[in-house]
């Protein structure tokens, strides 16, 4: 096969343009120091909730009669074990998790979040939320894309930023960086290991003058050295903790273990998909719940006995939420504002920070949004990464100070 016929066609080539060319050949050594013990450091990891998140079911205002004259059958009741918190408020009673996490005081709570003009459709708003864009713009370019392309501290690693799944989301891809999407460092090593292409990879010379062709030859060769190093490193720790039996559960292990060995990267992200509650909502948030909090607890656990929890920070965030009152198939609908949940060792700010929905406000049959995202994306870049989070999302947006 023809070496220029076999780059247009392999389906893995042309995956691998995803790949940023700072991820290239590099023996980081024995002796080098992980990300954990740099003055400073800290990482982030992010978890989207895929589909709409029902806010009112997670962070449940159960001493508010509206409440459950919006939902008669499908608001839960406190003598079904909710977990109290303050301010009137309970988790879900499968979010056990979170409950461990927030008695610990490494969870904190941000009610109403959304944006002015919200868009209830899946894909429009969560490129939105991705993008860190109003819902009058249109970006391509992800907020964590674009925090890549700042060069802020921890951006010159070779491995700035790590998605475990088969995709990369919009949210990681920058203009002249973008992260890493792969399942697990075993079966991205196995891909990079083809005869073929490892062939392709290794040569360094051409006898072409196509620069699409030079460039797909080098990212061909930085991916299979960035292979080598994210598969040489995830040897280095094998996690004993239990996590849930599932796809979440197993990229949540995957997750800790690639910190745990020491991989040098300032971002992950992790999604738990099936929000999407127009029916049977109970039935779904019971199983989701129980696998998104027992997971997170799972990692907070792992992460603090191998003492890389301190500076680390867990963003779950999802696209929007549900509609206060529910419909006719024991479910709900798109809405607009929702919780979002910051995790982590070393929160400044603890516990329920601001009040529940305003019930009696709505718009339209929604939630009025009181917390706009961009601002908490301020100060996570800001704050926590040391980031210029002007430049990376275009306004100056009001942080939340002494919160990380």
């Amino acid at each position: 096969m023809q070496r220029r016929e076999f780059l247009q066609t392999s389906i893995l080539a042309s995956t691998l343009l995803f790949v940023p060319k700072i991820l290239h050949a590099l023996d980081r050594g024995p002796g080098l120091a992980r990300l954990a013990d740099a003055p400073g450091a800290r990482r982030l990891i992010v978890v989207q909730l895929g589909g709409g998140n029902d806010g009112l079911n997670t962070v449940i205002p159960y001493q508010n009669d509206l409440y459950y004259k919006a939902r008669p059958t499908l608001g839960i009741k406190e003598s079904e074990g909710i977990l109290a918190l303050d301010k009137g408020l309970g988790f879900h009673p499968a979010l056990k998790g979170f409950k461990s996490l927030y008695d610990q005081g490494y969870l904190a709570v941000l009610n109403g979040v959304g944006y002015p003009n919200p868009d209830r459709s899946h894909f429009r708003s969560m490129d939105i939320w991705q993008t860190g864009s109003g819902s009058d713009q249109n970006l391509s370019t992800g907020w964590l894309g674009r925090y890549l392309d700042s060069g802020a501290p921890g951006c010159q690693n070779p491995y700035n930023a790590l998605e475990v799944d088969d995709t990369l989301s919009l949210a990681m891809k920058g203009t002249q960086r973008k992260g890493l999407a792969f399942k697990n460092p075993d079966k991205l090593h196995q891909l990079t290991q083809n005869r073929l292409l490892s062939k392709v990879s290794r040569e360094t010379g051409s006898d072409h003058h196509h620069a699409q062709v030079d460039y797909l030859y080098q990212t061909l060769a930085e991916t299979a050295s960035s292979a080598d190093y994210l598969y040489n490193k995830s040897k280095v720790y094998k996690s004993a903790v239990t996590y849930p039996q599932s796809e979440f559960g197993k990229n949540l292990k995957t997750t800790a273990e690639l910190i745990n060995s020491g991989v040098e990267s300032r971002v992950y992200y992790v999604a738990l998909n099936g929000f999407d509650t127009h029916v049977r909502q109970h039935e779904q948030q019971q199983k989701l719940f129980t696998d998104l909090g027992d997971g997170l607890a799972a990692l907070a656990d792992d992460l603090q006995k191998n003492g890389q929890w301190a500076n680390t920070l867990v963003l779950v965030f999802s696209e929007f939420g549900r509609r206060v009152g529910q419909n006719a198939s024991n479910g709900t609908d798109h809405g607009t504002a929702n919780p979002v949940f910051l995790i982590g060792g070393s929160l400044q700010q603890k516990g329920i920070l601001n009040d529940a929905p305003d019930l009696a406000n709505l718009d339209q049959g929604d939630l009025r949004h009181q917390v706009d995202f961009r601002g908490i994306y301020a100060t996570v870049l800001k704050d926590w990464l040391g980031a210029d989070d002007t430049s990376i999302l275009g306004t100056d947006f009001e942080r939340m100070r002494g919160l990380v």
